[in-house]
This record gives C-alpha cells, structure tokens and sequence, in this order.
C-alpha cells in the first residue's frame, strides 16, 4: 500500500469510528438531510445547486437540448460509479482489506418511448444498467467478492436504484 493510500485508511478509520461513537450516543446523529434546487434555463437545461456548489445539466439534441453539460441519467451513472467508489473504499477499510486502486464504468439502455410517452409499457428509466469495477490490490479473489458482497449491501445509490424511494412531489403555483 501506498504511503498516500495508508494516509486515506488512517483517515477512514478515523471517520468510520468516530461516525460509531457519535451514532451510538445517539441515533439521531445518523441521520443527514441532502438538498438540491434546480432553475430551468434554456429549452431543456437546468441549473441545480447542491450546497456550495452548481451543476449544469443539458440534453443533446435529439432530446431538444444543446449538449452543453451531461444529461440527468449521465449523472445518474456519475453519482453511482461516485457512491460505488466511496462505498468500496470505506467499505474496506472496516474489513480490512487491502485495495490499491479502483476504478469503475457503467453504462445503462434507456428507450426513449417511456419518456415521450410513445409506448406506456415501456418505463422512462434506465431497463438495464451495467457496472464494471476494476479493482487491485494484494488481496485474494475471494477477499474482493467479499467486499463486493458488503458494497451491493451498502451503497446509498445502488440501493435507491434497487429498492422503491418514496418520492412525494407536490406543485406551488404563484
């Protein structure tokens, strides 16, 4: 393992047992509120603020957009490969196993007639979604199926793909 590697254990370490100890005086302390606010702009694009910071999105022009920043089901497959990665790496940390590097790659199949409402039958999301992760490390193959089996477990976002999220939208009219 790396010296850069040994120091982002330490500090996962760190995280892991303080997050416990905070959890467990109360459990309260583990739950977290996220939020995001978006402006239409443009013919499809959107501004959307997360915290301090901002995100363009955009569609490419067959969906009436200009191609000006990822679309949302790409920042979908961004904000999975992201919380795969972060999940892998804590993840290993409380096993202790040794990861060197990781990378992932994912890519969904999405029809379009859900979305335009040309086929109802057809769902507006993703049908499939396929991710790679490419990890290395002095482990044993069985060790990495392991951490494997404690990431599809734990992943936030892999688990709001694979579980119902109720959603409760409601319209304010000025």
């Amino acid at each position: 393992m790396t010296s850069q590697a040994a120091e982002h254990s330490t500090a996962l370490g760190r995280i892991i047992a303080a997050t416990r100890q905070a959890v467990t005086a109360d459990r309260a302390n583990g739950r977290v509120v996220f939020q995001a606010s978006a402006t239409a702009h443009d013919a499809v694009a959107s501004t959307v603020s997360l915290g301090q910071y901002q995100v363009e999105i955009d569609e490419p022009p067959p969906l009436g957009g200009e191609s000006k920043a990822p679309n949302p089901v790409e920042y979908y497959l961004a904000s999975l490969l992201s919380c795969q990665i972060v999940t892998w790496r804590f993840w290993a940390e409380r096993l202790g196993i040794a990861v060197d590097d990781i990378t992932a790659h994912a890519e969904g199949d999405l029809d379009v007639q859900g979305f335009f409402g040309f086929d109802d039958t057809v769902r507006s999301g993703f049908q499939e979604v396929r991710v790679v992760i490419s990890v290395t490390g002095p482990e044993t193959p069985e060790r990495y199926r392991e951490l494997q089996q404690a990431v599809d477990q734990h992943c936030p976002v892999l688990d709001l793909t694979r579980n119902a999220t109720p959603v409760t939208t409601r319209v304010q009219l000025s």
